[in-house]
């Protein structure tokens, strides 16, 4: 009996159907990016300082300059070490006394400025920048710093129980179903968060989409990886991963153009709500289906496919199954990534590499939004060179192999981080550069794991995966990883 790539090799493994819902589902890639690493824009910090009553009034009838200002009224401009008092803290100075002169006005008081006692910003800041971020907004920064850290922590942490969850949604509901599910419930989080009135439900919207926007990433790709032949899946798959860089570098225009957060967020929300169109766009998976025993749905599927393509579906298609391997059979648990020793050491290996190529991709891009010094040329740059790491991943993976390129792009990655140790800020078009080789580096790396990763495991110990459960892949040419 005929498998499904065994019909797709005769009515097309990357025909005009597949082409169609290949573009199709790459907007979903391309509409992750601003939720993964938005954080970038939405919570820039502004040079800033402690707002002291009295200050603008007495600037203004003095007819000071905004430097003359900052020098009279602001402790701690100098050396880069005191930056935390410009920022954090304010001369316990009453500003409205008529005692005050124009030139140097805390002369009355002290003859030495650091004789002065300091205090809190007890009535907020005023921040150097036109547009606003929810830093600005809910006053993210000196002892309230760290709530700007956990905002992206409750999006991490939505991508881990998430996924824990969406890639059984998937095996039992269907990939369609969980994919029109997650792109409703992150739309709606999404528009929610551009309304939130407070910090608290800031977290709470920004949990919920990561709850589901990693699986709605996932759905996406599990079904155009299900569509195509095996001939086609790798690449595919590069491209599918391709299309997030796409978004990032959309994601740079939007907010330049959009400087504010609200309308930033939801300026890259709303569209999301046209992916509900899939409904009728977008079928469900054959494979799926016939692993649920529904097969004159997915034969129709199949000869829908075939007329898309422009080819005759095959006399045999009526008697369409699923992959005949005897491990089907087996009941798939989490136990079995560590039955035996060869599949103890891939685990083990892959979850660490996995580890590493996150923290450094998403510690690459926080910081350079926090120490670029135009944020949006930076953030282009370093998205730019994502694409010729893509390309180089789609020529070498089946010419070279995978072990090599995954090592030489994480000793590259791994080496531009560490040089950027000991080079100075003030060398900014050098940390630029090596930042950029960094990011490369982990993008190939990054691409050669999601293919190892589903490669070098039996098919069912794959189903009980929950991120990559619900890719078939075949295992062809890989090499054994740490054997």
């Amino acid at each position: 009996m005929p498998t499904v790539d065994d019909i797709l090799e005769q009515v097309g493994e990357f025909g005009w159907f597949q082409k169609q819902a290949f573009l199709t589902l790459s907007l979903l890639s391309a509409a992750f990016a601003p939720i993964c690493v938005g954080i970038v824009f939405l919570g820039f910090t502004p040079d800033h300082r402690c707002q002291s009553p009295g200050v603008a009034e007495l600037s203004q009838r003095c007819g000071w300059s905004p430097a003359e200002e900052l020098n009279y009224t602001v402790p701690g401009l100098g050396p880069a070490d005191e930056a935390f008092l410009s920022q954090c803290r304010r001369y316990e100075v009453d500003w409205n006394q008529s005692a005050l002169s124009c030139v140097d006005p805390l002369a009355s008081l002290a003859t030495n400025r650091s004789y002065l006692p300091l205090g809190p910003c007890q009535d907020g800041w005023v921040y150097d920048t036109p547009g606003s971020s929810i830093v600005t907004e809910f006053n993210l920064v000196c002892a309230d710093s760290w709530k700007l850290d956990l905002f992206q922590a409750c999006l991490n942490a939505g991508f881990l129980f998430g996924s824990l969850g969406i890639g059984y949604v998937a095996d039992r509901f269907g990939r369609k179903l969980c994919l029109l599910g997650t792109v409703l419930v992150n739309a709606v989080s999404g528009v929610l968060m551009a309304f939130a009135p407070n910090y608290i439900s800031l977290l709470l919207f920004r949990l919920l989409q990561g709850l589901v926007s990693k699986g709605n990433w996932m759905a996406g790709y599990t079904l155009i990886t299900e569509f195509v032949g095996s001939g086609s899946r790798r690449t595919v798959a590069i491209m599918y991963q391709m299309a997030f860089t796409v978004g990032l570098v959309a994601l740079t225009g939007l907010a330049y153009v959009l400087p504010h957060w609200r309308w930033l967020q939801l300026a890259v929300s709303l569209p999301t709500f046209l992916f509900l169109l899939y409904y009728w766009c977008v079928p469900e998976s054959p494979r799926w289906l016939l692993s649920q025993k529904r097969n004159t749905q997915a034969i129709k599927i199949m000869d829908h496919i075939a007329q898309k393509n422009g080819k005759l579906p095959p006399a045999d298609l009526k008697m369409l199954s699923l992959e005949e391997d005897v491990t089907e059979k087996l009941s798939p648990s989490f136990a079995d990534l560590f039955r035996t020793p060869r599949l103890r050491k891939r685990t083990f290996i892959l979850m660490y590499l996995w580890f590493t190529a996150s923290v450094l991709y998403q510690g690459l891009i926080l910081h350079m939004g926090a120490t670029s010094g135009n944020v949006y040329l930076d953030f282009l740059y370093s998205a730019l060179v994502e694409f010729p790491g893509a390309f180089i991943t789609l020529i070498t993976i089946d010419r070279v192999g995978r072990i090599y390129p995954t090592a030489v792009s994480n000793l590259l990655a791994g080496a531009a981080c560490l040089v950027m140790i000991f080079i100075s800020p003030e060398l900014h078009w050098l940390n630029i550069i090596l930042m950029c080789v960094g990011r490369m580096g982990i993008t190939i790396a990054f691409q050669m794991i999601c293919l190892v990763n589903a490669e070098l495991y039996p098919t069912f110990v794959r189903k009980a995966k929950p991120k990559e459960n619900t890719i078939y892949l075949e295992v062809q040419t890989s090499e054994p990883l740490g054997t």
